[in-house]
């Protein structure tokens, strides 16, 4: 079975992305009981639309409802879930195991996948959750190889999804109480506030003085709890022969150039693409410093102590909106002007093709200065672009 490239899908712009740039199937939030409540997440409207959206093109759509639940969500819980089904949502992410026997009362036909916030770490925990009716499990990133290939050995018929690139947490798969002894935001009901990401310095007290002095190094406060990002886009054949089938790109909470640059280069690294320059396209987009999983670094150190990401290799100019004849219309996200060199990210054969602006266009007639944030703007270009393709500039 080919494998699923599975993105995530903060808002209903960003699923309709994710498709257009090849992912085959999404998982998104509510505005309830979803782990991200950052992200923009959906309406009960939006939801409607997005599984819609993703149907009429022979797309999935899951849905997160994976937060540790209390006494008090599950009336509300119960009824989301059956609205869920009657939707036509694939699938649903719980992590609880109260949410889990919930949805099978209320919607018993709606697949249920296991979240990596329940942390399957084993054959026996993947056999258990399989035994009560999971359709898959979300494995929990701490995982080798090796033990994934246990885990399908043991249970062939239930599916393995794992995490292949985008941020990674410094607790164990997630379960984390910083955010909440910090600053009263509960990681575990959704509300994380990465304090993890934080620059920290550590304090010492000599002796019986009242004196504290900070201890650092290169006189600067370090990311100690900082994790680097994974990225598995190298050993995705080695994750197939394991028994996974699913590939999860993390990053509900991540902007649009974001999503596009990632998904479009696991895409075509998947479909047989050109590995060194789409190696290149991951190293172009922020992230913190990569690392892969325990069985390819040969250690477990991911802190990212020196920053906490890069900047990236591109200004996002715009998106492609629409097209008048053969001038694209674009939504301005970064300013630009006419003659300068942009280049294309695009799903299709137009991926990384060069021009020149001319002829620039704007609200009031022509102009050499796009600088109105996501005004409408139009030019010459020389190649066929399409809704979705987006317009960058190397720094």
């Amino acid at each position: 079975m080919k494998a699923e490239l599975l993105a995530p899908a903060g808002n209903l712009s960003k699923l309709k992305l994710a498709f257009c740039y090849g992912a085959d199937a999404v998982y998104l939030g509510g505005k309830d009981f979803s782990l991200r409540t950052y992200a923009d997440n959906f309406t009960p409207a939006e939801l409607e639309e997005g599984v819609a959206y993703a149907h009429a093109r022979g797309k999935k759509v899951y849905v997160a409802v994976n937060i540790f639940a209390r006494n008090a969500d599950l009336g509300q819980m119960e009824a989301y879930f059956r609205r869920l089904k009657e939707i036509g949502a694939d699938a649903v992410l719980v992590s609880d195991a109260g949410a889990f026997a919930l949805c099978r009362r209320a919607a018993p036909d709606l697949p249920i996948h296991i979240s990596t916030q329940a942390n399957t770490m084993n054959a026996e925990a993947a056999r258990f959750w399989q035994e009560r009716g999971a359709s898959r499990v979300v494995l929990a990133r701490e995982l080798s190889l090796k033990e994934i290939g246990e885990i399908h050995a043991a249970c062939p018929k239930l599916e393995l999804e794992a995490f292949v690139h985008g941020a990674m947490c410094i607790s164990y798969s997630g379960r984390c109480y910083m955010s909440d002894y910090m600053d009263g935001r509960p990681a575990n009901r959704g509300a994380c506030v990465q304090a993890c990401r934080r620059a920290y310095r550590v304090q010492t007290r000599e002796g019986a003085s009242d004196d504290f002095y900070d201890v650092e190094e290169d006189g600067k406060a370090a990311y100690v709890m900082n994790s680097k990002d994974l990225n598995m886009s190298a050993h995705l054949g080695e994750l197939s022969e394991a028994g996974v089938c699913s590939f999860k790109i993390e990053g509900r909470m991540k902007g649009e150039f974001y999503l596009a640059t990632v998904v479009n280069a696991y895409r075509r690294i998947m479909d047989g693409g050109n590995s060194d320059l789409l190696q290149e396209e991951l190293l172009s987009c922020p992230h913190r410093p990569y690392i892969t999983c325990e069985e390819f670094n040969g250690s477990t150190m991911s802190q990212a102590v020196d920053s906490s990401q890069t900047g990236g290799a591109y200004d996002f100019i715009g998106i492609v909106t629409d097209m008048v004849g053969a001038k694209p219309v674009v939504e301005m996200r970064t300013r630009f002007f006419e003659g300068e060199e942009v280049e294309i990210l695009s799903p299709d054969e137009n991926f990384g093709k060069k021009f020149a602006i001319k002829g620039l266009c704007g609200p009031d007639g022509p102009c050499a200065d796009a600088k109105l944030v996501q005004a409408k703007y139009t030019f010459d270009c020389p190649y066929p672009l399409g809704k979705g393709d987006i317009l960058r500039r190397r720094r």
